[in-house]
């Protein structure tokens, strides 16, 4: 088996920006477009700019924690350093942890989505097949050396980013400059409470730059190259997401994205390029999807990793060969696979952000209250994020609750009870950290 130890100056800021755009464009515009537009109606483009302001605004805690104490824990340590070995962190730690595994759901989903769908073969257990496929391969992958790992995501990054921008482009060109989604007006069949929400929901189109702070180990130079790296992830993924939109509305309204929302972009592409251009949208989702998963798996296993370390978590190696990492590795699997065949993609976004934001918050607090003076932080800026997340959070529950409840009350539930088993795990080892 591989080698896998950390290795302190393996990731370049380039294979860094590459394995943060790769989960973000993984995960985000090809799952997320039919449902931001869904809430926040013709002006979903906007939708998808306005949580690139939320996330970049919660980037700032991130970033100044990690270059005062870069790690390959990244937010867990983060965590540790605001709370300590504590309950809070714990429960914190596995909230993110879950939204990722949740996001690697998502992404595994909508590979088999994408690959079926368009072409009018989709069927549940095709979906979950090809699902289940992904997440074994992205796994494999993960046994193998970082800076072969890093190479991946900027090869996939180079593809997808390219890819699905020029077909946008091409989109828009063919359209003549029009813009279909805003046919019966901009503000047709939106309010501002879908707006926000959908701008809460798009945040989990940009997440994935957290996947830089786990790195911060491994990454040469870090005190300034992981802020570098999530800022310049940040502005490409908007960027692209800001084209892909644009072109989506260019094509269809913003009813026929909602009817397509699980392939949306495929469709997208079908009045303007024809069959050509979704085959050409389908094989650029396969690369950014299979680029987006693998690098989620390598952030959160050493994530988990470092929490096992502190004992935080239970961990059992139930005779598996190998370092904690390979077992988290099969572990994650496991879960993003059940995840994966359980739940459709509404069902994971929902429950996925909620998870997010909550921790979002906690981190954003400790730096606050904690930390904000080690590591220079401005009060108002940490101040502003906390009410970012608080905002669009209470929007999103509010809008998606009043059409699917129980996901929103499951996902509540879930928190607490995370919460709960962490409390009671560091209870039962209170002399172990």
């Amino acid at each position: 088996m591989a080698d896998t130890t950390y290795r302190e100056g393996s990731l370049s800021l380039r294979g860094a920006v590459a394995m943060g755009t790769g989960v973000m464009v993984g995960a985000g515009i090809f799952a997320l477009t039919g449902q931001v537009a869904d809430l926040a109606g013709p002006l979903f483009p906007l939708a998808l700019l306005a949580a690139a302001g939320v996330a970049g605004l919660g980037s700032y805690s991130y970033i100044k924690v990690t270059r005062a104490h870069p790690s390959a824990g990244g937010i867990a340590m983060i965590l540790n350093q605001a709370y300590g070995r504590s309950t809070v962190t714990a429960g914190s730690a596995m909230l993110m942890a879950l939204s990722m595994v949740l996001n690697e759901a998502l992404v595994a989903r909508t590979f088999g989505t994408y690959l079926l769908e368009p072409f009018g073969w989709g069927s549940r257990w095709l979906v979950s097949a090809l699902a289940l496929l992904l997440i074994v391969v992205a796994v494999a992958i993960n046994l193998a050396r970082n800076e072969n790992i890093g190479w991946f995501q900027t090869v996939g990054a180079v593809v997808k980013i390219g890819g699905i921008g020029a077909l946008a482009i091409a989109a828009m060109i063919a359209a003549g400059g029009g813009y279909e989604a805003g046919s019966e007006g901009l503000t047709a069949g939106s309010g501002v409470l879908g707006f926000i929400a959908a701008a809460g929901l798009g945040v989990l189109a940009y997440k994935g730059f957290t996947t830089i702070t786990n790195d911060g180990a491994e990454l040469k130079d870090p005190s300034r190259n992981v802020g570098r790296a999530i800022v310049i992830s940040l502005e490409i993924c908007a960027a692209v997401y800001l084209v892909v939109a644009l072109g989506a509305g260019s094509s269809l309204t913003v009813q026929e994205i909602v009817a397509a929302q699980d392939y949306a972009l495929a469709e997208a592409a079908r009045p303007a390029l024809g069959s050509a251009g979704v085959i050409a949208t389908v094989a650029v989702v396969v690369v950014a999807c299979a680029t987006g998963l693998v690098a989620s798996m390598y952030a959160v296993s050493r994530m988990l990793t470092m929490v096992t370390d502190m004992t935080m978590i239970p961990h059992r190696h139930f005779g598996m060969p190998g370092q904690v990492r390979h077992h988290m590795l099969v572990y994650l699997g496991v879960v993003a696979a059940v995840l994966a065949v359980s739940l459709d993609l509404s069902q994971i976004a929902a429950v996925g952000i909620i998870f997010y934001l909550v921790m979002d918050v906690v981190i954003h607090w400790g730096v606050l209250t904690r930390l904000r003076e080690d590591v220079g932080a401005r009060r108002w800026v940490v101040i502003s994020a906390i009410a970012a997340d608080a905002v669009v959070l209470g929007a999103f529950m509010a809008a998606r609750g009043a059409g699917q409840p129980w996901v929103i009350v499951g996902a509540v539930v879930a928190v607490a009870v995370v919460y709960a088993l962490e409390a009671w795990y560091l209870k039962r080892h209170p002399d172990e950290g």
